[in-house]
């Protein structure tokens, strides 16, 4: 400890010019090659292009002896045996058959190594890890420390400063030299913070040889499919040594710390991936975060030493930001909270607190203090309460008293908007009361009372902290039952908050984010006891509900996203989570006017206690809905079917077809969806949904290519012939004696991912269809209501007029419910059939539901804002376009938008993987969207059509985030 100089530090080797390093390449292992300097911050790297293949030539430090060169290649073959799939910098021997040879420098002699080049790229710049990424990153670690645990290394003479054992040494010795006293101050405060929280452990924790140093920076990667870099292989065995295995792992969780968006809840799935190839133990755990502090400290002070010794070092100088970065993202949260965090993430128990006051702190409360309900599920926060600046005193008033729970996550923080995950775990307790009750000390202690106005009571137990107490004593002993002072007013309640935790080094927090609530609560117990007399418990999390869904749920019923949140609320074009992280919805076509509305829920209610039956009673809502879609479309539009869903109405739309015309066979689009039931799938041809689509259609239905202008078979101008030769195809099947009863297409082509169909394509196809005696069929499903900007119906943009119209969807806005618009006469023909009923479609419910629908859409002008909103989100993003090559088009209108990734922008290669994995980096970043098309490789941004300006730049935003950081 406190070493008395640096005279153990490795001082950097001189530069070595490139004829040097060739001449001795040649010389010592016969290889000759282009060589490049490859930097190191004290060795000397040179990548080496030579006939016979590609490898690093490695000058070592003339403080490394020959004896730990030797070990390290022994090392990597150890490796190379017992991880035959791990890629490795094996040594070649040089003319006399030694993997060690000198490198002859200006009088003395240095020693040298040829290693082969390991192929793949290290993450060499700060951009995102995906959980993924990280989670690999640990499994490596846990492999090469599991496989080099019966592996012996040399201990050299020389103390290594990166030996964790080390740490507290090497940064007391080199903070000192830091020119930012400010800053070397506050590395070597938290170095020998973290150092006496490993000394207790040290002793427990094993001993073996590590590699040291597998960081970001030493494993080489191969991209996946989906564009993340996946690590294959481990270079620099440079600090191999005998040290706590642990280490091992605290060196990769700390090497994560400085990519984009890293927070220290970022390396738990490495943690966890390494505990499930190498278990740690419990004395590791603990041990675990205050090493990545101290790797930290020790990067930060070398880095920095390394710089004022050799200033021409741009490997070094390079350095110093991400290693401050590291440093900082270590310490931005206590080590024992983060000590809990790992211990939740391993399943490990948490060590209880109990709290026995000595004293009833306000002894004018009564026993029984209602608790206030402000998780995302309360009943009490609807139609958007919960963001009101006083919603929780609000919520309160009236009552005598209430409290807010402890350990709750609370609705009334979630913030909108935004891409950060608010902080919404309440980590103490908020009572309300209508009268200024007295506090009294629940124990003896010393109080301090701090310039916010809040004090802290500390006795053998845990700290207490009190906010909005009036008149309370100056500094100094309490007795237990002391006067405080009396419960202040705001919000227009007098409002007592009290929190208790086992840090005494620092203020906490009142609320936690739900990355780091479990480690948190480990050092806030409830406080809920000090005002009530009792402890209420914590009310049972319900961790299994995935599992639960799974056992009850048919798997075919799809949830998105691999680990989806629970979304348990909506509020206009926001979802929320139970841990109160809010969402943008970027993809719920279904609530057309955005979730929650006050206006439908309202009018549900209504009718709910009023009546609800079916349509074969005589009320009038169903003549109003009825009445007032067939206003909405051309006058020949007279007569409409009221059903339950879209595929019903599809469904019915066809049975309508064959029953007008005496025929089936039927008119497809390719890469089309149209709905499940048994004529609707038969319609439908998108191989995303059914990859067997076009091979298993039923002989009646023939398809017609897909008129998608960007990457169909006529692409551009060309577009043009799709309408044409699908005019013929109907003709041709005419002639071959199976005209078509129908053609059905969705008049925006919606599932390819909101591409506008070809000028006239629709005018052709129907006079073709008209001219063999068929129906058109228009699939206003997705695109109907407004949702294109500029018209109120997809078929208006294209200048024609259907024969039968399907609606569903927005119809309800969420609500179960659809319709088909028609002609009276072919309305009249499905009596052949004989009659039609749907059980909901119709009822005085569902009725009100698609009035109150329509009504909102005209009050709120969703259709103008649609447009508006639509029109400037749409230039956002081909802005993005234009400076990110993986967006190959941006299509759509209005909000019935859509980005197409590609690999290329020549070739059109879907990037299919790679838009799977940018919707869950946008979900991590706050943001629901989801791909389409039969390449799955378009976002499908249909969001409710509430979104507003600054909604759809946050959306914007996000994306430009993940295209240019990674994802």
């Amino acid at each position: 400890m406190g070493l008395p100089s640096t005279e153990w530090l490795v001082r950097p080797v001189a530069p070595i010019d490139e004829a040097t390093a060739s001449a001795v390449l040649a010389a010592r292992f016969g290889v000759r090659g282009s060589v490049r300097d490859l930097g190191s911050q004290q060795d000397r790297n040179y990548r080496v292009r030579g006939d016979a293949g590609e490898y690093v030539l490695k000058v070592a430090n003339p403080a490394t002896a020959t004896a730990e060169l030797r070990a390290q290649c022994e090392a990597v073959e150890h490796l190379a045996g017992a991880l035959p799939g791990l890629r490795l910098p094996r040594a070649v021997p040089g003319a006399d058959g030694d993997v060690v040879q000198p490198f002859p420098l200006e009088g003395a002699e240095l020693a040298c190594r040829l290693l082969d080049f390991v192929p793949g790229e290290p993450i060499m710049d700060s951009r995102y890890l995906a959980p993924a990424v990280v989670a690999r990153l640990g499994t490596l670690a846990g492999q090469v420390a599991a496989a080099l645990a019966d592996f012996t290394a040399p201990d050299p003479d020389r103390l290594r400063p990166w030996d964790l054992r080390n740490a507290l040494d090497v940064v007391e010795a080199l903070a000192p030299h830091w020119p930012d006293r400010t800053r070397a101050e506050r590395v070597l405060s938290a170095a020998r913070t973290a150092y006496a929280l490993v000394e207790p452990h040290a002793k427990d924790l094993p001993v073996q040889c590590v590699h040291g140093d597998i960081t970001d920076n030493n494993v080489v990667c191969e991209t996946a499919k989906d564009g993340r870099p996946m690590p294959v292989g481990v270079i620099d065995f440079g600090d191999l040594g005998t040290g706590w295995t642990v280490a091992e792992l605290a060196v990769t969780c700390t090497s994560v710390l400085h990519h984009h968006g890293a927070a220290p809840a970022s390396v738990l799935p490495a943690v966890r991936a390494f505990d499930a190839v190498r278990p740690l133990s419990d004395a590791e755990s603990a041990a675990l975060w205050p090493l990545v502090v101290l790797r930290a400290a020790v990067m930060v002070v070398s880095g920095q030493y390394d710089v004022l010794q050799d200033p021409d070092n741009g490997y070094a100088s390079d350095a110093l930001d991400r290693e401050w970065t590291m440093f900082e993202a270590a310490v931005s949260v206590p080590a024992q909270v983060m000590t809990a965090q790992l211990r939740e993430a391993l399943g490990r128990p948490q060590p209880q607190v109990t709290v026995a006051p000595a004293h009833r702190m306000l002894p004018d409360l009564p026993d029984d203090v209602p608790a206030l309900d402000l998780s995302p599920e309360s009943d009490d926060l609807h139609t958007g309460r919960w963001l009101a600046a006083g919603a929780e005193a609000d919520l309160a008033r009236g009552r005598p008293a209430a409290r807010s729970r402890h350990g709750e996550f609370r609705l009334t923080r979630t913030t909108i908007d935004t891409t950060d995950a608010p902080a919404t775990f309440a980590l103490g307790v908020d009572l309300h009361l209508a009268d200024p009750l007295e506090v009294r000390a629940p124990w003896a202690g010393t109080l301090t009372r701090h310039a916010d106005g809040s004090l802290d009571l500390r006795g053998e137990g845990p700290v207490l902290w009190l906010h909005g107490i009036a008149g309370p004593p100056a500094s100094g002993p309490i007795a237990a039952g002391q006067r405080l002072g009396t419960v202040a007013e705001r919000d227009g309640r007098h409002i007592l908050g009290l929190q208790l935790s086992t840090l005494t080094d620092r203020k906490p927090p009142r609320f936690a984010t739900p990355d780091l609530a479990a480690g948190w609560l480990a050092v806030s117990p409830d406080p809920t006891a000090l005002i009530t007399g009792r402890d209420p418990g914590q009310p049972p999390a319900d961790q299994d509900l995935l599992d639960r869904r799974d056992r009850a749920f048919a798997g075919v019923q799809e949830h998105y996203y691999d680990e989806p949140p629970r979304i348990e609320r909506g509020w206009r074009h926001h979802l929320v989570d139970t841990q109160g992280r809010g969402y943008l919805d970027m993809l719920n076509n279904v609530t057309v006017l955005g979730h929650g509305h006050p206006a439908l829920s309202d009018a549900v209610h209504r009718q709910w206690r009023r009546l609800n039956t079916n349509s074969r009673f005589h009320y009038g809502s169903v003549v109003e809905l009825s009445e007032r879609l067939t206003a909405l479309l051309p006058a020949e539009l007279d007569t409409v079917f009221l059903v339950n869903s879209g595929s019903e109405a599809v469904d019915l739309a066809l049975r309508l077809a064959w029953a007008a015309t005496g025929r089936q066979d039927t008119v497809a689009v390719e890469e089309a969806y149209h709905g499940w039931t048994y004529a609707g799938d038969a319609v439908s041809t998108s191989v995303a949904d059914n990859p067997n689509a076009l091979s298993s259609r039923p002989g009646w239905v023939h398809t017609v290519a897909a008129p998608n202008s960007y990457r169909g078979r006529h692409r551009g101008a060309e577009a043009a012939r799709y309408g044409p030769e699908a005019a013929a195809r109907i003709t041709e099947l005419a002639a071959q004696g199976r005209p078509p009863a129908a053609f059905l297409c969705e008049p925006f082509y919606g599932n390819a991912g909101g591409i506008p169909l070809p000028d006239g394509y629709l005018r052709e196809v129907y006079e073709a269809t008209r001219a063999v005696g068929g129906l058109c069929i228009a699939d206003e499903v997705q695109v109907g209501y407004g949702r294109l900007g500029t018209h109120f119906w997809g078929f208006e943009q294209q200048g024609v007029i259907p024969d039968v119209v399907t609606v569903a969807k927005a119809m309800g806005n969420g609500h179960p419910l659809g319709a088909v618009i028609t002609r009276r006469e072919i309305a009249d023909a499905y009596r052949s059939q004989g009659y039609f009923f749907s059980s909901a479609g119709g009822s005085p419910v569902s009725s009100v539901v698609g009035l109150t629908v329509l009504d909102v859409l005209r009050d709120e002008r969703l259709q103008d804002n649609a447009l508006a909103v639509g029109d400037h989100l749409r230039g956002r993003l081909e802005e993005l376009a234009a400076r990110h090559p993986l967006i190959g088009a941006v299509h759509g209108s209005g909000l019935y938008l859509g980005v197409e990734f590609v690999r290329d922008r020549e070739s059109k290669e879907p990037a299919t993987e790679e838009t799977a994995a940018i919707c869950d980096r946008l979900r991590e970043l706050g943001v629901i969207v989801q791909p389409t098309s039969d390449r799955q490789c378009v976002l499908k941004i249909k969001p409710p059509l509430c979104l507003t300006r600054r909604s759809a730049d946050v959306f914007a935003a996000a994306l430009d985030d993940v295209l240019t950081h990674g994802w």
